[in-house]
């Protein structure tokens, strides 16, 4: 029995949407109600977002940034508690600590644009621990992680001071002359340029030491030459005698 076929257009809609009318409606519900969900979060995420930013503007003490850090865990301003609780552990000098809550911030918050600044910050409480050549590998891979990034010029500055404490002066004269070629217009510039006029190469060993005159030879006393006599002086020069005048011939008597 031959099959009845139409190319009426409206009749293969009407056709369709009889047959496929239920799933058709089933995932017109599955969207509006992903759309209903995220517009939810996003709406409980702003206002959650906005709380906490309220939260760590009254904050002022370490135990009120570590509520933050507790309450609102993933929010912008939970990730700034991090940082405000790190500088009142640092006026604290408590710079063991200061460095666990960064290292806290950086590992939490991998991709934040103030990680960076947090490492700086992590060098800078090394210092304070005088554990200079820490300090300086933190600066150096600040340096080289993120060579475009605004941070990398002040950690390059930052490493000229722990060169020259170190008396490394060739090496810091070449980082500051790095940071005029690379940085010229970074806000460090002028102070690379006033640290190169201050990082004078070192003068060469014959500009700098004068040299020693050659030790007499020491030669026993007997054997010393003794002084020549003194010179009795000259006698005078006797006066010139005056010459006679001669006789001149007279007449001669008879």
């Amino acid at each position: 029995m031959p099959t009845l076929s139409s190319t009426d257009p409206v009749l293969e809609t009407q056709v369709f949407w009889e047959r496929h009318k239920k799933e058709v409606f089933a995932a017109l519900v599955i969207a509006l109600l992903a759309v209903a969900a995220w517009g939810g979060y996003r709406l409980y995420s702003d206002r959650r977002d906005a709380t906490a930013a309220n939260v760590l503007t009254a904050a002022k003490t370490a135990a009120d940034f570590q509520k933050v850090i507790a309450q609102y865990p993933g929010t912008a301003a939970g990730g700034s508690a991090y940082l405000f609780l790190a500088e009142e552990q640092r006026k604290e000098k408590k710079f063991n600590e200061a460095n666990a809550t960064l290292q806290s911030f950086v590992d939490k918050n991998p991709k934040h644009q103030l990680k960076g600044t947090a490492r700086m910050a992590m060098a800078a409480n090394l210092e304070s621990l005088e554990k200079r050549d820490e300090a300086l590998t933190v600066y150096q891979r600040l340096a080289a992680d993120d060579p475009q990034g605004f941070i990398a010029p002040i950690a390059m500055i930052s490493e000229v001071h722990i060169l020259k404490e170190k008396n490394q002066i060739e090496e810091a004269r070449r980082v500051c002359e790095t940071i005029l070629t690379k940085y010229r217009d970074s806000l460090v510039a002028s102070e690379a340029t006033r640290q190169l006029r201050l990082l004078k190469p070192a003068a060469p060993p014959e500009a700098t030491t004068s040299k020693a005159p050659a030790p007499a030879a020491s030669v026993p006393r007997l054997l010393l030459r003794p002084p020549a006599p003194p010179t009795a002086a000259p006698p005078a020069a006797a006066p010139p005698v005056p010459s006679l005048p001669k006789k001149t011939a007279g007449p001669q008597k008879p």
